[in-house]
């Protein structure tokens, strides 16, 4: 519940990050890899859509109530997977985990983040939980990490497939900076020290196959881009196809997902829900990629910045603030549900100012670092 003093904009959380963050942590936050040109394609993408607003429909009730694989849900969006939460605040994925359940969405726990899962499904023993994995080890390791993932109750797993290597973070190798040393991964045991495991990149569709026949829970395969590749995913049984270009910080020059959302959805043809990420930081950004085809909508920057903000709180707040965009945007859209959104709202439309990772916010620049 707001208070006179709650952030009353998605800026402020912002603004409060900034404030609360030394200079690394923060580029490691809002950065992108090499040139940043994945990172401010995301935004372009979102920023080159015009609603196109009908009017004279009833909108006195809204409904945003959505479902995630057959469970409902407050709100369409989740909390993305964000491997090095203990840098914004000492709870960490609990603080999120919490945050997630009282808001009724889901919760995306990396199997990089902290505390253990074990803790967090006890910090939030309500939540929509899911588990997403970086191969660290053989079978028997991921059989072990499925296994644990059962055990806590997971509503699914999210299998990340864009990180066959570590992408070049040209801020965080300026500053001479590595979130890997900085925090522990307690879930990986003893390969809490390996950033990018061989096992990482010998990924392949065999590696689905595999665990689909492990596993009755849903999968999720994340970081698809490529409509062939999605296909694929569906043909191997996967549950979700998870359109993302792991948020602009691993391939430079890579495609921003929302537009790669039309290819997508027609490859999947309906046999599979799909979700997508990359620089959602407002109401209608969640509008334009639900009328694109999205069924969900990831955060990974913003939830790091609500984070830091004011910890569990600062999440809540930031799920309450996107909650009423949304319903303010589908109110003035005139549609009363989610389910009146489609691509007859938008337009292709030229962006009204230079777009990059937190241009939408309209952020003063932070004191000794560069606007971005």
């Amino acid at each position: 519940m707001a208070t006179p003093d709650s952030p009353r904009t998605i800026a402020e959380l912002f603004q409060r990050a900034s404030a609360s963050l030394d200079a690394p942590v923060w580029d490691y936050l809002t950065g992108g890899a090499e040139s940043e040109t994945s990172l401010c394609r995301n935004r372009l993408a979102l920023d080159s859509l015009a609603f196109v607003p009908r009017v004279l429909r009833d909108v006195s009730r809204i409904d945003l109530g959505a479902d995630f694989l057959g469970t409902p849900i407050a709100l369409p969006l989740f909390l993305a997977p964000v491997g090095s939460l203990r840098l914004f605040d000492e709870q960490a994925a609990a603080a999120c985990a919490r945050a997630a359940e009282a808001a009724g969405v889901p919760m995306f726990m990396s199997i990089m983040a902290q505390p253990t899962l074990e803790q967090v499904r006890a910090s939030a023993p309500g939540a929509v939980l899911v588990l997403q994995l970086y191969m660290r080890g053989g079978r028997d390791w991921l059989d072990d990490i499925v296994a644990r993932a059962e055990a806590a109750g997971c509503a699914a797993l999210c299998l990340t497939v864009d990180a066959a290597v570590y992408g070049r973070r040209e801020r965080d190798l300026v500053n001479r900076y590595s979130s890997a040393q900085a925090v522990d991964r307690a879930n990986l045991g003893d390969r809490k020290d390996v950033q990018i495991a061989d096992e990482q990149a010998q990924l392949s569709f065999d590696t689905i196959a595999w665990l689909k026949a492990r596993t009755r829970l849903p999968l999720i395969v994340k970081g698809v881009l490529d409509a062939e590749d999605a296909r694929l995913c569906v043909e191997h049984g996967v549950d979700v196809v998870y359109a993302s270009n792991h948020g602009g910080r691993q391939l430079d020059h890579a495609v921003a997902a929302l537009d790669q959302l039309g290819e997508i959805c027609g490859a999947v043809a309906g046999r599979a829900r799909i979700f997508v990420d990359g620089g959602m930081l407002r109401g209608t950004d969640i509008a334009k990629a639900r009328a694109l085809g999205a069924d969900l909508v990831g955060l990974g920057k913003a939830q790091g910045a609500a984070l830091a903000a004011d910890g569990e709180a600062g999440v809540v707040r930031l799920i309450e603030i996107l909650g009423a965009e949304l319903r303010t945007t589908l109110a003035l859209l005139g549609c009363p549900s989610l389910a009146g959104l489609g691509p007859h709202l938008l337009r292709k439309a030229a962006p009204v100012g230079p777009s990059t990772a937190l241009s939408t916010l309209r952020l003063p620049a932070p004191a000794g670092l560069p606007p971005r």
